[in-house]
């Protein structure tokens, strides 16, 4: 959530920044700054009120209960009792209509980030060669089907459209690929979590999910929901919390399955584990100070592209445009993998620094040492999704045979399989 008084203060470079994501009639910001005026107006007649509504109160304490000065005093505060609550009203409703036009703003981009959409994306830098092939190649569907590693009908028969089963060994290359990232991060002085799947409302706002994208989530009973991302949960951690500035950063990852209902838009070619509305992924996180915030987020993107350098497959990294980074962030990287069969490019890592934006919708801050409150900073990055890194894996790995060469990473896990054959 964007501060008040930043809007207040600073109303042109938040307004130059929201119309790099944004259209100009997306937003108010006449609307939102005319509230807080009257806010102040209220707040001001409210404190008034009930000051004087105390001074009667003490008055009353001094008068006889039985004189018709104490009668006279009680109608007095009668009426003002009234007055205040009237302002109270007035007061809690301008709060309530300045923060439903504020909570649906985006963050403000960092200024170094261009505006418009994904064509405006940049590349940062490619690492390592697309992979090349002296025989005619498959794709991950034809691949897994004829290794009889993944299952789409079955799941499709289960669960609907947009689902997979992993079998035998497409099974234990999943499991592997995850064990491989959770002994990188904890390697790396990263801790555990192991979260629960379902949140709270309170939860999914703090995130960014709420209110604007209400229909992208899995709504269950009890006003919980999936999540569509760990992060959701890791975001959470210290709401309306306080810690000290000494404690910082603080560094966790997760793994959990992703639950999505709006898996994007499709392209022809989009099919078998490149949209799916539910995938596995291990989720970086961390709690930073304002001044941390930027080394943090250099941290996350080296750690995420050595988990694909450490796999031996071809990637790039490329910095977002305003528009396409998330609501919630001010800036993003993605770490893209290549996809032989497809000759595109996708995302398997994005790496955000959401600034304050989290921290202010959660009520998190930490004590500096002169106990002066601020506000955390968040970030995240996948440590690694799942689902295209195995699209990418099998495709760069496969053989002339019909076979699959494992990475030599990913061999202790798997038992020191080194090939998926039929």
């Amino acid at each position: 959530m964007i501060d008040i008084k930043r809007i207040v203060e600073k109303r042109e470079e938040v307004e130059n920044g929201l119309l790099k994501r944004l259209d100009k009639g997306d937003f108010n910001l006449d609307k939102i700054v005319s509230l807080y005026e009257l806010r102040k107006k209220y707040q001001l007649e409210f404190d008034t009120g009930r000051a004087q509504q105390n001074s009667f109160n003490q008055k009353m304490a001094s008068v006889d209960k039985k004189s018709d000065e104490f009668k006279k005093l009680l109608l007095e505060l009668k009426k003002k009792s009234d007055e205040v609550k009237k302002n109270e009203e007035n007061l809690r409703a301008v709060e309530d209509e300045m923060k439903s036009l504020i909570e649906v703003l985006p963050n403000i981009p960092d200024s170094d980030v261009v505006s418009g959409g994904k064509e405006n994306n940049e590349v940062i830098r490619e690492v390592g060669g697309k992979p090349l092939f002296d025989f005619p190649i498959k794709d991950h569907v034809e691949l897994g089907t004829d290794l009889d590693v993944f299952d789409f009908d079955r799941a499709s028969k289960i669960a609907g459209n947009n689902f997979c089963m992993y079998k035998d060994l497409g099974a234990q290359l999943e499991w592997a690929l995850i064990n491989y990232f959770v002994s990188e991060h904890i390697k790396a002085g990263y801790k555990m979590i192991i979260p629960p799947n379902l949140v709270v409302r309170e939860s999914a706002y703090t995130a960014g999910q709420l209110p604007k994208f209400e229909e992208d989530v899995y709504w269950v009973q009890d006003g919980l929901c999936l999540i569509p991302t760990a992060e959701t949960v890791l975001t959470n951690i210290y709401r309306n919390e306080i810690l000290e500035e000494k404690e910082l950063p603080r560094k966790f990852f997760a793994y959990t399955p992703c639950y999505r209902r709006e898996a994007g838009s499709y392209r022809a070619n989009e099919k078998g584990l490149i949209r799916m509305h539910q995938f596995n992924k291990v989720e970086m996180f961390q709690y930073t100070t304002k001044e941390g915030a930027d080394e943090a987020f250099e941290e996350l993107v080296k750690r995420a592209e050595r988990l694909v350098e450490g796999l031996g497959m071809h990637y790039r990294v490329v910095k977002l445009a305003a528009g396409d980074c998330s609501a919630g962030m001010a800036r993003t990287y993605d770490i893209e993998v290549y996809i032989p069969s497809m000759d595109k490019y996708y995302e398997v890592s994005s790496v955000s620094n959401a600034r304050e934006y989290q921290a202010r919708r959660g009520n998190m801050r930490y004590k500096r040492a002169d106990g002066k409150l601020e506000y955390l900073n968040t970030l995240n990055g996948s440590g690694l999704a799942t689902s295209r890194l195995m699209v990418a894996l099998i495709e760069t790995f496969q053989n002339k045979d019909g076979s699959i060469t494992i990475p030599e990473i990913l061999r202790p896990y798997m038992g020191g399989i080194d090939k998926i054959s039929k």
